[in-house]
């Protein structure tokens, strides 16, 4: 039976590298995939790309209002997996679509496996829509692992501006037009402490 896959984890932990190894996996069974990201997603531009220094071209690159099921339901072969990078910036619309072409059987619409990587929570440790809507409906959920420069296992994500640790802001920046946005991981215990410098700075 098809099943719907989140592997999720902290930056850094190496979900592009992982999903870019399962892609060839089924490249070497002879296996048709499709490679999907959101358009928001500007890193890389119409790659997926790992710090490891590989990376490979989506298929399809996916703004807020595509349908993922037109998008393969309509093309004239049938595909064995769909793998999704990113995919906190999914919609929910775009989950439930995803949720319901691993268990659809009936006509031109056949279950196909798919497998999402991305992150849980964004610099304010609040869930992407797209995230909590697939630990809402995944069949099986993985935390991917990573450590704090500490030692400590790693599962929180801090954005920094310049160098600087950010505690405020919008949920997605990519980058600044004028400022380096930059993303590390942290444990709790250096979240925390981190946040609690910086508001010290801010008062002083």
């Amino acid at each position: 039976m098809a099943k719907l896959f989140f592997r999720y984890g902290a930056m850094n932990c190496g979900k592009s590298a992982q999903l870019l190894q399962v892609a060839h996996n089924y490249d070497e069974k002879g296996m048709k995939i499709l490679l999907f990201k959101a358009a928001i997603d500007t890193k890389g531009e119409n790659q997926i790309t790992s710090r490891t220094g590989i990376a490979r071209d989506v298929d399809y690159i996916l703004d807020a209002t595509a349908s993922i099921k037109e998008i393969v339901y309509n093309l004239d072969e049938k595909i064995d997996a769909i793998l999704v990078d990113e995919a906190q910036f999914l919609t929910k619309g775009q989950v439930d679509e995803l949720f319901e072409m691993t268990k659809l059987n009936n006509g031109n619409e056949y279950p196909i496996p798919v497998i999402c990587y991305g992150l849980r929570a964004d610099f304010l440790t609040e869930l992407f829509p797209g995230s909590a809507r697939l630990l809402a409906l995944a069949d099986s959920i993985e935390e991917l692992k990573t450590i704090c420069e500490c030692g400590k296992k790693a599962s929180f994500n801090m954005r920094f501006k310049n160098g600087v640790p950010l505690f405020e802001g919008a949920q997605v920046e990519i980058d600044g037009d004028k400022d380096e946005i930059t993303y590390d991981s942290a444990c709790g215990v250096c979240y925390l402490r981190i946040r609690a410098e910086q508001a010290s700075k801010l008062k002083n």
